[in-house]
């Protein structure tokens, strides 16, 4: 039973998508208005953002589910990321600059001429590749961290489970913006459709799954500290790998085998289609005779329903019918 996930802007709830439009509460943003707000349990200063800079999906809507598209100057988005067509808020990515199909850095950023950049520690800012919250502090730059990433944030990390991340992060932008309310409407819609799927879980012992993101030698796939491990708990499912503490993470195929998943969702990016990915897990000495591999039991997932962003909630009212499906 292979299901093939995809959610438009159909898919996402009059109710949210309302809210999401609402410009006239966005008009109330104070502009050069400073607040304090955490940034992964360190306080900083934020002054009203004109020129926002948006690395990936997750990013971007958050900031467009907020109603913020004005503030928005462009967005970033590598190669792995779906297309912004397929996303509930097409229209207002529409209506941004595309800057670039690049990692994030500083040149990009700088060249955009940008007064907040958005994104994850490590998912975005990095170390490695000289563009850190620091970095930018030392630049004039603001700089927003998903709350969901800052687990392994050097110095000032904050530890929440993904979904309390999620709205965390729309009551934190909500302030950053002034626009507090219509954060807080927001994230009870959302609140609200996630009570809903769990009211509806089937009773019995919950369904052993795997995420298989990407990996032959060896899988990556999702520990406790990401939104896939809640979408799965919360849809009736446990995570086989929920006892690892970590975010996206590599583990061994013997550990798959000995935890003999029913359930395995394909998270969908990059150019190896889920199909692809199917057909390894297939046909895999290894992984041949996995439980879910013998009963057909592929959940395709879209990349930005498994990363930090409002539609974690699709992802798992999608991923919940699967499973109510499964169960008969």
């Amino acid at each position: 039973m292979t299901t093939r996930h995809r959610r438009t802007a159909l898919a996402f709830t009059a109710g949210a998508l309302a809210l999401a439009g609402c410009g006239a509460e966005v008009e109330a943003a104070g502009e050069n208005e400073t607040v304090t707000v955490n940034r992964c349990g360190e306080p900083v200063e934020y002054t009203t953002p004109q020129r926002v800079v948006a690395y990936e999906g997750g990013s971007a809507d958050k900031l467009f589910a907020l109603g913020l598209t004005d503030h928005v100057h462009g967005y970033i988005m590598p190669p792995a990321n779906p297309p912004v067509e397929e996303s509930p808020w097409a229209a207002d990515y529409a209506e941004v600059e595309f800057l670039s199909d690049d990692l994030l850095n500083r040149e990009i950023v700088v060249d955009a001429d940008a007064d907040l950049v958005v994104a994850g520690w490590n998912s975005g800012f990095s170390d490695q590749r000289g563009i850190t919250p620091a970095i930018l502090d030392g630049l004039g730059i603001q700089s927003f961290m998903h709350t969901e990433s800052c687990f392994n944030y050097p110095g000032h990390p904050e530890r929440v489970t993904p979904f309390e991340g999620l709205y965390t992060d729309l009551e934190r932008l909500g302030q950053i913006f002034g626009v507090e309310d219509h954060a807080a409407d927001v994230v009870a819609g959302l609140q609200a459709r996630v009570e809903a799927v769990r009211s509806q879980v089937p009773e019995g012992d919950p369904v052993p799954v795997f995420l298989y993101d990407s990996g032959t030698d060896q899988p990556f796939t999702a520990g406790s500290q990401v939104p896939p491990n809640e979408i799965i708990e919360f849809a009736g499912g446990r995570n086989v790998f929920a006892d690892l503490e970590e975010r996206w993470t590599q583990v061994g195929w013997e550990a798959v085998v000995q935890a003999e998943p029913e359930v395995i969702i394909i998270l969908d990016y990059g150019d190896l289609p889920a199909e692809d990915k199917i057909e390894f897990l297939r046909t895999s000495p290894v992984t041949r005779e996995l439980p879910a591999v013998r009963a057909g039991n592929f959940y395709v997932m879209d990349y930005n329903e498994g990363i930090s962003g409002p539609r974690n909630v699709d992802g798992l009212e999608g991923f919940a019918e699967y499973l109510r499906a499964l169960r008969g």
